[in-house]
């Protein structure tokens, strides 16, 4: 019989029960593929995060992503958990400045804020951000997200955006309207599948709790009707507003995100835009809160 350690993690919040939910596994190096899925199915939460050991050695672990029905290539809410995990329950935030993550989209480095020898929170670094034009017809997408065509900010352009996963990036005019929105889950998830989307990421301008923005994520084509407060999306979502010069990057840029309100579990993103001879790199930052820790039993 093996007994697996697990914890359940509230991330991109302060709050129990706020944020977006994430479950971590810290030591995943007896588990197989088969095992880690049916542990994320057995949690039900949006990501469980499985920490094993690196296999580059510029990492410290290397991390695999399931939700209850598949494994992705990253998710960021459970890297702040996972993070978050790792700094408190096991010290690391005295150990090393940076940990570095091996994922399937490459190296995640994420650096630790304290004060006062209290971890304050995490911050990821995401891959180098992309942006690219996606043809669907505004009645369609306006349909799939049940919302109505003059509740769209025709400003910005509807556009896939990637900094680990391609999002379909949504602009609107109100969080009201965003509120609202009433999508068609099955066909919005098979659209997204039949064009590799991660998700569809509804955004707004509207202030939010002090916040810039303010987001709504649909994920059904990963098995999530919809995710409380996306680490990934508003990442690309950081990018696409520079790279379509939205935003203005004249040196380093700081803003905040706010998501998870229509589903009752409010979230905060802190977002860091540098501008490197590479182009513009993304930091997504968090806080994050340990609700349940136990353990899971396999019985052969």
């Amino acid at each position: 019989m093996k007994t697996i350690k697990v914890y359940h993690v509230d991330a991109f919040t302060n709050q129990t029960f706020g944020g977006n939910a994430a479950g971590v596994v810290p030591d995943a190096k007896d588990l197989t593929n088969e095992e880690m899925q049916k542990i994320a199915r057995e949690l039900n939460l949006s990501e469980t995060a499985f920490i094993l050991p690196a296999r580059n050695n510029d990492a410290h672990y290397r991390i695999k992503y399931y939700t209850p029905t598949s494994e992705i290539d990253f998710c960021g809410h459970a890297t702040v958990a996972l993070s978050w995990v790792l700094g408190t329950e096991f010290d690391w935030k005295q150990k090393t400045d940076e940990l570095r993550l091996e994922t399937n989209i490459g190296m995640v480095p994420v650096k630790w804020s304290i004060n006062n020898g209290e971890l304050e929170s995490v911050i990821m670094t995401q891959v180098v951000p992309q942006v690219k034009e996606f043809d669907i017809r505004i009645d369609e997408i306006t349909r799939l997200l049940g919302i109505n065509e003059k509740d769209l900010d025709s400003q910005y352009p509807i556009k896939l955006a990637y900094t680990g996963n391609w999002h379909l990036l949504v602009p609107m005019k109100t969080r009201k309207a965003m509120d609202e929105a009433l999508p068609l889950i099955e066909e919005l998830g098979s659209m997204n599948r039949e064009h590799f989307i991660s998700t569809t990421h509804l955004f707004t301008f509207e202030n939010v709790d002090d916040c810039e923005l303010y987001t709504r994520d649909f994920a059904p084509a990963v098995g999530i009707a919809e995710d409380p407060v996306t680490g990934s999306a508003n990442g690309a979502l950081a990018g696409y507003l520079v790279k379509e010069n939205i935003i203005k990057l004249e040196e380093n840029l700081q803003f905040k995100i706010a998501q998870g309100h229509s589903v009752g579990r409010p979230g905060t993103l802190h977002i860091f835009i540098d501008q490197t001879e590479q182009g513009p790199i993304v930091r997504v930052g968090g806080q994050a809160v340990i609700t349940i820790s136990g353990t899971v039993f396999i019985r052969n």
